[in-house]
């Protein structure tokens, strides 16, 4: 198979892996918590941050979302007390996303279900494939 078609049939393969993963990940999350696996990021990106809180346009790098599709994720979850938003008291311009106590404890709670479903789904295979699979989707993903 030349390298084109290759790589061409890793993003096709890669999309169809995301979508298959995505779904479970929506399911176990939403029966379980009532959350999406793109809120349970969302949440445990604000849980691991200094302070539990990232400059909204941070938060957008992170999710690979503008910072109008941060505003619009954030609306559901400060409606039922997992996040809250802030300003700068310095600069107006400037928005934070924090995580609540409650939120804190969703995604500590959320983690158990998305780690189960995570190994159900890859199977077991050993870490140094987990490894470079893992530097390659990086990459990918722009992440240093």
């Amino acid at each position: 198979m030349a390298t084109d078609t290759l790589t061409t049939e890793f993003c096709l393969r890669l999309s169809r892996a995301w979508a298959t993963l995505s779904r479970r990940l929506d399911s176990a999350l939403g029966s379980h918590h009532g959350i999406s696996f793109a809120d349970y990021q969302l949440l445990l990106h604000l849980q691991r941050a200094p302070g539990q809180r990232l400059r909204r346009v941070d938060l957008a790098d992170k999710l690979g979302l503008t910072a109008s599709g941060v505003t619009r994720s954030l609306l559901p979850l400060e409606k039922i007390g997992l996040v809250t938003r802030q300003s700068d008291p310095r600069d107006a311009r400037v928005g934070y996303a924090s995580i609540t106590p409650a939120g804190d404890e969703m995604a500590t709670n959320a983690t158990v279900v998305v780690d189960n479903v995570s190994r159900n789904a890859l199977g077991g295979p050993g870490r140094p494939q987990l490894e470079t699979t893992s530097t390659l989707l990086a990459q990918l993903g722009g992440v240093q």
